[in-house]
């Protein structure tokens, strides 16, 4: 964990019935000084939405070449290349190479976000989907995040039904190619 890194752990129930995975697990998530409540929460969304064998998070700000999740085989292969927020295209171009698959979770204004990677050169950019969650979601997640959380989310047509410390929060995750 990073000096002055703030750990919060998760116990978290997924159902994700769009992709039939079911699971428990505890999930603990160090919050450096540097980065947002919001950026932590989408994190963790994004853990969960790409839940598979082999998914991590990286190291976070002391490995800068490092996507914040991903997802390797038995073999170390890199598999899934999985930004949070707002990754230049120099990142993203990296990452689709050195994956088979790359992807990004936002929670920022994805038209800004998709903006900024307008006529610059991305590897496979036609293959790279941006994500991102009704307006205030976000915000109403990161009011209900505390050091140690209970967090279920159920996943069906794309809907997301998050319960989190008690408090009920729903959003359509929305898909937006990159090119």
């Amino acid at each position: 964990m990073a000096a002055g890194a703030t750990m919060h752990t998760f116990e978290i129930e997924l159902a994700d019935m769009d992709r039939g995975v079911y699971e428990q697990f505890t999930l603990r998530a160090a919050r450096h000084p540097s980065e947002t409540e919001a950026y932590l929460v989408t994190r963790v969304l994004a853990y969960c939405l790409e839940y598979e064998e082999g998914i991590a998070f990286s190291e976070g700000i002391s490995a800068a070449a490092d996507p914040a999740v991903l997802v390797r085989d038995l073999s170390g292969k890199l598999l899934a290349w999985i930004e949070v927020g707002a990754p230049d295209a120099a990142r993203l171009h990296a990452g689709s190479k050195a994956s088979e698959r790359t992807t990004i979770y936002t929670h920022r204004d994805h038209t800004r976000v998709l903006a900024q990677w307008a006529g610059a050169k991305i590897h496979r950019a036609g293959e790279i989907v941006l994500h991102n969650f009704d307006p205030g979601f976000i915000d109403s997640a990161v009011d209900a995040i505390e050091r140690r959380n209970a967090l279920t989310l159920t996943v069906t047509e794309r809907q997301l039904y998050l319960e989190l410390n008690g408090v009920h929060l729903s959003s359509a995750v929305h898909d937006h190619p990159i090119s």
